[in-house]
């Protein structure tokens, strides 16, 4: 299994920018997906998961600015990112948990990493 993170980039405060994950291998449409997040000299932090029927929960932070979604005909995960400030520079991974139900967004649930993709906000 593989996951392929892009779309990141550079962008101005209170633009848009949509991150996408490709996963290779496996049963994605089975999959819990989700985005996490560390900034420079931050830890690791969760920012939004989707269940395999869809369903998406965010963390406070990004709540009514970020959209999470999936098209499992493409084995893709979105981030749709709204609204972005400063505090949202980070570099961002998507995970996938291929136990195969919904078991929260716990980190340590995620067997699959990407490699990451860097979104850089400019105030």
């Amino acid at each position: 299994v593989q996951l392929q993170a892009c779309g990141g980039g550079s962008v101005q405060a209170g633009g848009s920018l949509r991150v996408s994950c490709v996963a290779s291998g496996g049963n994605f449409r089975s999959w819990t997906m989700a985005w996490f997040r560390q900034a420079p000299g931050k830890e690791r932090e969760f920012v939004a998961v989707i269940s395999w029927n869809g369903d998406g929960r965010y963390a406070d932070s990004v709540r009514g600015r970020f959209v999470i979604s999936r098209d499992n005909a493409k084995n893709t995960v979105y981030l749709q990112m709204n609204s972005l400030n400063a505090a949202d520079t980070a570099v961002y991974y998507c995970a996938a948990d291929s136990v195969g139900y919904y078991r929260g967004a716990d980190s340590r649930n995620f067997d699959y990493w990407g490699q990451g993709t860097l979104v850089t906000v400019s105030s």
